[in-house]
């Protein structure tokens, strides 16, 4: 007889080891379920003491109301915006997440810094044209490349990934500077780099990288107002959160070389529907959603969930507490 129910939602290590270990401390049973299929979920929700979330599995207000005896969801990224984190806030519902300093702020800084080099220096472009049996001759094409060093790179939002951008970057000579409302001037100037307005960011950058999270403040704060402040010269990449673009003014803007080119590791539609007309340009780099992973950062999330359910169901708070708000 155990003392607690866990549901286990989502296909990332499902054999889920880390967690059942974890929670036989508490002698809680897990309950693991693969499905994203919202019937599915409510199904086995109705008697769970806690959720852990191992993927970008809706969340929603019908599963939560069905969760009668969840005290909290545990979600296993950075990112929180496919929960209802207001229907959990509402029924006293701890939710959290799994913050990027705990696991992956090198593998997403990696991967940025990767499609910053990649789509600046053309490599996806220069790939495609040697295995289609190009060579040297096609540098004409590709112009024009411009060398990093002394080039500015605007940080939207200067939270743990983006300070690590912000690091790795410097050595390659960019000037850095950043948008964020809730760092001070004297707190960025710290690691190097200088708070601007977003404005400013949009009209000086000649690389902008997105780390924001996705709210409703920030969805679709790249439009074809802000894009169009942006340099004709300039690139804009995202290994954030896909909705923070507005994907169609982002296509027409670079179909019309009002900009020089884009790379994402994330998307608005993931995985894209078919006939995007995005991915049908050659000024774009792009990875399917892969930033935080490796063999070794994708086995720590499982561990911060679950010490975050034996935390809340030994009656405390979790750690990173994202409905504070919601639930006041």
């Amino acid at each position: 007889m155990t003392d607690y129910k866990v549901l286990r939602l989502g296909n990332i290590t499902p054999e889920a080891k880390s967690e059942r270990e974890i929670l036989s401390k508490i002698n809680a049973e897990l309950i693991v379920n693969t499905s994203t299929d919202e019937n599915s979920i409510i199904n086995d929700v109705r008697d769970a003491d806690a959720i852990i979330v191992r993927g970008l599995v809706p969340i929603t207000d019908k599963i939560l109301e069905a969760a009668e005896k969840c005290k909290i969801v545990a979600q296993g990224s950075v990112g929180f915006d496919h929960i209802d984190i207001a229907a959990a806030g509402k029924r006293g519902i701890y939710v959290s997440n799994s913050p990027a300093a705990e696991w992956c702020v090198d593998e997403v800084s990696d991967i940025t810094m990767m499609l910053i080099l990649g789509i600046e220096r053309k490599a996806a472009w220069f790939h495609q044209k040697v295995i289609e049996g190009g060579w040297r001759e096609k540098l004409n094409e590709a112009k024009p490349l411009f060398a990093l060093r002394g080039q500015t790179l605007g940080l939207f939002a200067l939270g743990a990934i983006a300070r690590a951008v912000a690091q790795k970057a410097q050595p390659f000579g960019f000037k850095i500077i950043a948008t964020d409302p809730y760092v001070s001037s004297e707190e960025s100037k710290k690691i190097g780099v200088e708070l601007v307005d977003f404005d400013t960011l949009l009209k000086t950058s000649d690389v902008i990288s997105i780390h924001a999270p996705l709210m409703e403040s920030t969805f679709h704060v790249f439009n074809v107002e802000t894009i169009g402040k942006m340099k004709k010269t300039a690139f804009l990449v995202n290994a954030a959160r896909g909705p923070l673009i507005d994907q169609k003014s982002l296509y027409n803007a670079l179909k019309a070389k009002q900009l020089a080119g884009a790379a994402f590791d994330v998307l608005e539609d993931e995985p894209p529907k078919q006939g995007e007309p995005l991915l049908t340009l050659d000024n774009i780099f792009v990875v399917p959603h892969i930033g935080a992973y490796s063999e070794t950062s994708v086995l720590k999330p499982s561990k911060i969930c679950a010490n975050e359910v034996v935390r809340v169901l030994k009656g405390k708070p979790p750690i990173a507490w994202v409905n504070k708000k919601e639930m006041q």
